[in-house]
């Protein structure tokens, strides 16, 4: 729930640049979700795009000029002017506190595709293998230049839509997007398109990864009833919604991390009634 909250301003600030194109492919992929059928039903994202992009180019508000200059084969920055990598410890603290809210959402994450496959992940293949290969990820990213990656809750929220959960076709997936990567005019036309387009299939992604949060809650019974469990719930999503942030040092702890710490020890330290009568 935390992971698609904290995310809901990224994409209302998105959408917020033109409303229209963002309402437009909101719409389109809602409709897509709602009355498509078969093959065309598991592409209500970019239905919604492809739709909100005509529009938009049909109200000039698409810049082409870019995708005629670009040219048809171009390696990405990083990996054209690459060289080999420095060592220094300065950058490991200041990433440490990102890395624990990347190790939360990474674990978010696992309940909720495990959720939409109907699989438990965390026992098979473990935890402690998928946040390994997420960590050599980042490590492989890093020695050619890319950015830091995470498990991205975008993709949760696609998953959950489009319920395509074959490892077989995220790895076909994740070949292709490697190959495009060198496609200069492909990668000018993804720029072209307008933040509002996107914005608007955001608003479904990041709410469809708080809906899965809630169904959890419902599906694993929690009872609010019990002053414990609401405590726990009201810190965490004030915390992470609220923009708290605490300083020790040259640490920072902030948003979801924060609030997913500060969960895990109320807890810890708070009484169980229900374990105590048990």
């Amino acid at each position: 729930m935390l992971i698609g909250f904290s995310l809901a301003p990224t994409a209302v600030n998105m959408a917020s640049s033109d409303w229209l194109l963002a309402i437009i492919s909101l719409v389109v992929a809602i409709i897509v979700m709602t009355f498509g059928k078969g093959l065309f039903k598991l592409f209500p994202v970019m239905v919604g795009i492809f739709v909100s992009y005509i529009v938009a180019a049909c109200l000039g508000k698409v810049d082409f000029t870019t995708i005629q200059n670009a040219p048809w084969f171009a390696l990405p920055k990083n990996i054209a002017e690459y060289h080999l990598p420095s060592f220094k410890w300065q950058p490991f603290l200041c990433m440490l506190p990102i890395a624990f809210a990347s190790i939360i959402e990474h674990v978010g994450d696992i309940y909720v595709i495990g959720n939409v496959a109907k699989k438990d992940f965390i026992k098979n293949p473990g935890l402690h293998r998928t946040l390994l290969g997420d960590g050599l990820a980042i490590l492989a990213g890093a020695f050619v230049g890319g950015p830091p990656v995470t498990t991205y809750s975008e993709v949760t929220g696609a998953v959950q839509i489009t319920r395509v959960t074959n490892p077989q076709v995220l790895r076909i997936t994740a070949i292709t997007a490697i190959l495009f990567s060198v496609v200069g005019k492909l990668n000018a036309f993804l720029q072209s398109i307008p933040s509002a387009v996107l914005g608007g299939i955001m608003i479904i992604l990041f709410g469809s990864i708080a809906s899965v949060g809630m169904r959890s809650i419902v599906e694993n019974k929690v009872n609010f009833e019990e002053s414990r469990n609401i405590i726990i719930a009201g810190v965490m999503i004030v915390l992470g919604i609220g923009g708290a942030v605490i300083n020790a040092g040259s640490v920072t702890l902030s948003g979801l991390a924060l609030s997913c710490l500060v969960g895990i020890l109320l807890n810890l330290l708070l009484p169980n009634k229900s374990v105590e009568n048990f």
